[in-house]
């Protein structure tokens, strides 16, 4: 079994959903961000999903694009990101681990070149933001090819015949918008998930994780209310900045709120 399926079979005894906790690597520098990815994981977090710091990302909102420029400004690179993605898996063996990213990241390295260092590193998945399901054919083989995992992204509006597609191409878990627009911009969640996640068991694809905007106990409850197996809160972390304390708590009450009730 992928580190993400243990996950989701070890939440399923404990009644709970899984809360995924996203961070730019090497944001606001390369020691710091090390920090903060083990404080997530010491305060609760399920899975871990990591950005790599890149100067165009079209599916990120201000905070997020923010902390791309600070990892880069601060000299972050993409071998500086599987180096800390190496230094998580190495105290953290369990859990799993995402990338996500941006297909100039991958071709500038060489699509399975990229695949296999990353799965050196230690990653268990990639999401390449801005590549549709008709182009990600190569890229969910050469994710296969590396051991890893190829997550891919499903609205309320996706088509069937694209949930087929993406349950053949994909793995870990399906990253399902919780409303349009880009990460962060928004306190409103739009939670009309019913079809999609029907749409999503019956051609077999993986669980659903709800993201974009996800960032207090009570959307956290209500995402899960609706269906989601699990949730990614990004922005609302990134906001932390370097107060590993602070990370700690909005993880800690994410995470609480992951808690089911019992039927």
């Amino acid at each position: 079994m992928s580190r993400y399926a243990q996950m989701f079979e070890r939440l399923k005894q404990r009644n709970e959903g899984a809360f995924g906790a996203f961070l730019m690597l090497g944001d606001p520098d390369k020691a710091t961000s090390a920090a903060l990815l083990d404080a997530v994981v010491e305060a609760g977090a399920d899975m871990v999903e990591v950005g790599i710091p890149f100067s165009d990302p079209v599916a990120d909102g201000p905070v997020i694009q923010a902390a791309a420029e600070r990892a880069l400004a601060s000299g972050a690179r993409v071998d500086d990101s599987f180096d800390l993605i190496r230094g998580l898996r190495d105290k953290h063996p369990a859990v799993p681990i995402g990338i996500l990213t941006y297909a100039n990241i991958l071709h500038a390295r060489g699509r399975e070149q990229f695949m296999a260092d990353a799965a050196a590193a230690g990653a268990d998945s990639v999401l390449v933001a801005d590549v549709p399901s008709l182009e990600a054919v190569p890229y969910s083989e050469a994710a296969k090819a590396a051991g890893l995992e190829l997550v891919m992204i499903a609205a309320p509006n996706t088509p069937p015949p694209v949930l087929e597609r993406i349950a053949a191409l994909s793995g870990g878990y399906t990253y399902c918008v919780a409303r349009a627009g880009v990460t962060g911009t928004s306190t409103t969640l739009a939670l009309d998930h019913d079809a999609l996640f029907v749409g999503l068991a019956d051609a077999g694809a993986p669980p659903p994780v709800l993201g974009f905007g996800i960032s207090t106990p009570d959307q956290v409850r209500d995402a899960l209310a609706s269906g989601a197996a699990g949730v990614i809160a990004g922005s609302a972390l990134v906001k932390c900045g370097a107060d590993v304390a602070a990370l700690g708590e909005l993880v800690s009450a994410l995470k609480r709120a992951t808690a089911l009730p019992n039927i």
